[in-house]
């Protein structure tokens, strides 16, 4: 039976609802807010041109983000990039030796939190295989890429947390600061590879600021957000964050959004 109207609408609005952790999402995968944006938005253009792409099998999200692989695989090259030099090709040049759909599957699984089964409808592999490439990325990620990381957090149980976190994986911490002005010192102090930033701070200052003075003397370094509110930063009426963590975070979050962000030098940064 066709579907009515009502049902139309109601799966529109079920899709518009996810759209914000698709982007979230594309851009992770990109390391880039514009490239990941072009592919959300190209993903909504080729359902709207073919509404089987959004399988009634499957729930919205799984869906979407279903639709949305079949556009990425689909692309030789990343939607409007352009060619890219000096670190970022080297992040780009790594990217190109890990084993195919790695990446994929770790982000669907760590930073999206969908299931071993809808992470093989979504990149259509079977489910045993979608357990093994997350192992994979893992394993291939974490011996990539190390450096110095930047903890930017007010709450000592959470920044001791996120420090044990990326110190087992091999990174080095140059310090933890509470407040905006704590960070742009440490910063400038000691320049770090990565920054893991919260949003508010002690003194009720901003993390989203003390990024933003800090990109001012280095704007290659990539920057992942932590917020418990993650809709309110996606919302695509100003620059945003290419990689963002929600709170309550898992272990297994921090890892990815950390071993990700690392290949990019050129994440772009939330502004107020």
């Amino acid at each position: 039976m066709p579907a009515t109207l009502g049902e139309h609408m109601s799966k529109s609005l079920q899709i518009a609802k996810e759209l914000p952790f698709l982007r979230r999402y594309a851009r992770a995968l990109t390391g880039a807010q514009q490239t990941g944006d072009h592919y959300a938005a190209a993903t909504l253009e080729a359902i709207l041109q073919d509404r089987s792409l959004l399988d009634d099998r499957f729930l919205p999200k799984v869906g979407l983000f279903r639709a949305f692989h079949s556009v990425w695989q689909s692309t030789g090259t990343p939607v409007g990039s352009e060619p890219v030099e000096g670190i970022e090709a080297r992040a780009q040049n790594l990217l190109a030796q890990l084993t195919p759909n790695t990446r994929e599957a770790l982000l669907l699984r760590a930073l999206e939190e969908f299931s071993y089964s809808d992470i093989a409808v979504i990149i259509q592999v079977p489910e045993e295989e979608a357990q093994e490439l997350v192992m994979i990325a893992y394993r291939e990620m974490s011996r990539s890429v190390q450096g110095r990381i930047q903890i930017i957090e007010d709450e000592p149980l959470i920044a001791l947390d996120i420090k044990s976190i990326v110190s087992d994986m091999g990174h080095g911490v140059t310090g933890i600061a509470r407040t905006r002005t704590e960070a742009v010192a440490l910063g400038k102090r000691e320049r770090p590879d990565l920054i893991l930033a919260d949003i508010h701070l002690a003194d009720e200052s901003s993390g989203v600021d003390a990024v933003a003075d800090l990109m001012n003397d280095y704007p290659d370094i990539p920057v992942i957000f932590i917020t418990a509110y993650p809709e309110r930063l996606l919302t695509g009426e100003k620059p945003e964050p290419a990689f963002l963590i929600t709170k309550p975070f898992q272990e297994e979050q921090v890892r990815s959004a950390v071993s990700q962000a690392m290949f990019f030098a050129s994440t772009q940064s939330l502004r107020a």
